[in-house]
């Protein structure tokens, strides 16, 4: 990604926003797309809490995949019928022009317009993951990536809530307040050292060390 956006994109207000998501598909329905890739990937976000969780805890407005940003041409090429769309800062620009300069990625139906899922192209090294906020933190994707009892991929929770805690909304706090019981005491541990690292100060430390 490079340091500056490129001029142009559409802007997109929040009606506009919903309207267009509204036939977001779920994880099974991209797990069955992407079945055999080679490439690591996984859901994030909301729906991956809910995957751990094992059930739908609340709406969702999108589904979001992370993909390592050297295997999304793969990835791509299981979808030739859509349109991937660049987004970023709030705007979008329809085809590829704009990919080089940013991470996110809507997959769009052209026939309909609709928003179909999001991908995040994440930095890497090979088969290490990097953290974009703090690129000191790595980790090899087959020790963040859990799996569903029907093997459905999911971004392990401690890297999900990680994400959530940076600007956390009322949505992301319910998210954390369900998920915390499900923690195993190794989880809040690592999720514990990771906010520490890159939210020092973070009010959801003083929950997870029972206070």
């Amino acid at each position: 990604m490079s340091d500056s956006l490129p001029p142009g994109g559409h802007v997109l207000d929040a009606d506009e926003l919903d309207a267009r998501w509204a036939d977001a598909w779920r994880p099974e329905q991209i797990a069955e797309r992407l079945g055999g890739v080679s490439v690591p990937w996984c859901i994030t976000a909301g729906w991956a809490l809910d995957l751990f969780r094992g059930g739908q805890s609340r709406p969702h407005g999108d589904l979001e995949i992370a993909v390592p940003a050297a295997g999304f041409a793969e990835i791509r090429g299981r979808f030739p019928e859509y349109v991937f769309d660049a987004v970023g800062s709030g705007r979008v620009w329809a085809g590829a022009e704009a990919l080089a300069a940013t991470h996110q990625t809507w997959l769009r139906d052209p026939a309909s317009d609709q928003f179909l899922f999001d991908v995040f192209r994440e930095p890497h090294e090979g088969g290490m993951w990097i953290c974009r906020r703090d690129e000191s933190l790595r980790l090899p994707y087959d020790a963040i990536i859990e799996r569903t009892a029907n093997g459905i991929p999911y971004l392990m929770p401690e890297l999900v809530l990680l994400f959530k805690a940076k600007a956390t909304r009322p949505k992301d706090q319910a998210d954390f307040d369900g998920v915390l019981p499900l923690l195993s005491q190794a989880r809040r541990d690592v999720l514990s050292g990771w906010l520490t690292r890159v939210h020092p100060g973070h009010p959801w430390l003083a929950k997870l060390a029972g206070q």
